[in-house]
């Protein structure tokens, strides 16, 4: 790799990061937690679905974060604020609710593969000379 390579200006069809305007007025605010938790979760949700090459590692450090900066914001919080906010955390709630099923389903999907390939491992290492059935007694009926 060149000099050149290293500072010449990245091209125009690179997608560039969503910048929000609003990120820095929404600060600590429960509302900006949420709606900050709300996107994360939508984003995951949605990558889950339809990227395989998304960096599952990524989001929940990304996840851990809000939820440690959510835990802060209502460790003192009064009931009216709690209450203001209902709407919005009663959304999250179904957000997080639809993003647990589709890393249910991510899971469940990664194991069945796994299996696939441990069957496919053992069926190809086994040369039928010493089988399981070898080794086990016979019943008398």
């Amino acid at each position: 790799m060149s000099e050149h390579d290293l500072y010449s200006p990245v091209p125009a069809n690179v997608p560039r990061p969503r910048i929000d305007p609003q990120a820095g007025l929404r600060g600590t605010s429960l509302p900006g937690i949420i709606a900050r938790i709300e996107e994360a979760v939508d984003v995951e949700t949605r990558a889950i679905r339809t990227d395989v090459t998304f960096d599952l590692q990524a989001s929940n450090e990304r996840k851990s974060r809000y939820l440690y900066e959510l835990n802060k914001a209502v460790r003192d919080i009064r009931p009216d604020v709690l209450q203001a906010n209902r709407d919005g955390i009663i959304r999250l709630r179904g957000k997080l609710a639809e993003n647990q099923a589709a890393i249910a389903a991510h899971l469940k999907a990664v194991t069945e593969v796994a299996g696939l390939i441990q069957d496919a491992i053992q069926q190809s290492e086994a040369d039928g000379t010493y089988g399981s059935d070898a080794f086990t007694r016979m019943r008398p009926a």
